[in-house]
């Protein structure tokens, strides 16, 4: 017997038993819940032709092309299913809004001995939860600084030292300017990035420090909540301020390995924001490989766009000066701020 469950007791038991994504392979890749694995009941197609029939037609006759198009592919959903259940044979299924599809599929494979838990409301109930989760209040340590700075390094470095930190970056695929898709593999939707960011959130104490770094509300194509980015608007900036050379020089270590014609598409996408002469002479650098020089001229640009923001969106932040891209050293900078403030309150 299918037993359905609720959204908190579905993602609590996810924990220990594997997630059966029942919807359509176009629904999967818009946003699932991480981890979930794809077993489609139907494909775009298919389902296509059953939720026409459903709505013009009637149940009878979407029921019945529902059964002709899942009953060529039964036996091999079903070892698909018995395989990811392992030796505890249970599974955690959910389609949409938790009716016909999952169900099905439970009815499925409960046929082979599995015992099968429903996720009550489907997916639509998860976007729900999420989206109330995200209004949790957080309490964020936001580290700043123009581009080049490590921020994401310092991240790096505090989470292995044990901190809470949430890389939205990471998460992301991209670090957040013109040449943020250098060797990072394709975007999440912005669906999947909000809830390979829940998921993340969830992980941490929601009472300690948490680490984030100060982005714009784009990363790329992905889009940063709401209820996240008003929090981080909020919380002071603990802005890293680095010498621009310093910066350039950490920048080329990372940038200069890639194909120069890559660099070149980059530097061409903020030809109108650097203006003419400038496109051209950092081009023209690119050309000669001269990396340092070229950075130079680019971090102009994003040197003023970064503080224009920064005084626009931000009602605090304060400058933490540093003479060196060394996420040790800032990490140390940041804490004795943190601390001085601390005592300070005290």
């Amino acid at each position: 017997m299918t037993e359905e469950i609720s959204i908190t007791q579905f993602l609590a038991r996810s924990a220990t038993i594997p997630v059966i994504d029942v919807r359509s392979p176009s629904e999967y890749s818009r946003g699932h819940i991480p981890g979930a694995v794809n077993i489609p009941l139907f494909d775009d197609h298919e389902r296509k032709v059953v939720g026409t029939q459903y709505k013009k037609v009637n149940r009878e006759t979407a029921t019945l092309s529902a059964l002709e198009f899942a009953g060529k592919k039964l036996a091999s959903m079903a070892r698909d299913g018995q395989k990811i259940a392992g030796s505890r044979k249970e599974l955690l299924l959910h389609c949409w809004r938790g009716g016909m599809r999952s169900k099905s599929m439970a009815w499925l494979f409960e046929t082979l001995g599995l015992t099968c838990f429903v996720l009550e409301g489907g997916y639509r109930a998860y976007r729900r939860h999420l989206r109330e989760a995200l209004k949790n209040p957080l309490r964020l340590n936001v580290i700043g600084g123009r581009t080049g700075s490590g921020k994401t390094e310092l991240l790096h470095y505090l989470r292995q030292e044990g901190a809470q930190v949430v890389d939205l970056e990471g998460l992301a695929n991209h670090k957040g300017s013109a040449f943020g898709s250098l060797g990072e593999a394709g975007q999440p939707t912005t669906e999947q990035f909000e809830n390979d960011l829940h998921r993340q959130l969830s992980q941490l104490d929601p009472a300690g420090e948490i680490w984030i770094e100060d982005e714009s509300r784009n990363i790329g194509r992905c889009v940063i909540p709401e209820e996240i980015y008003s929090q981080m608007l909020e919380s002071e900036v603990l802005f890293l301020d680095i010498p621009r050379e310093e910066r350039a020089r950490h920048i080329v270590t990372h940038y200069a390995s890639y194909d120069p014609e890559q660099l070149r598409s980059c530097i061409l996408k903020i030809e109108r924001k650097l203006g003419g002469d400038r496109t051209r002479d950092a081009l023209d650098f690119l050309e000669r490989k001269d990396f340092f020089s070229a950075v130079m001229i680019t971090l102009q640009y994003y040197d003023k766009s970064y503080l224009y923001s920064l005084e626009k969106n931000h009602g605090k932040y304060r400058m933490i000066p540093s003479d060196r891209v060394d996420p040790v050293k800032n990490a140390v900078r940041i804490h004795q701020y943190l601390q001085t403030a601390h005592d300070d309150l005290a």
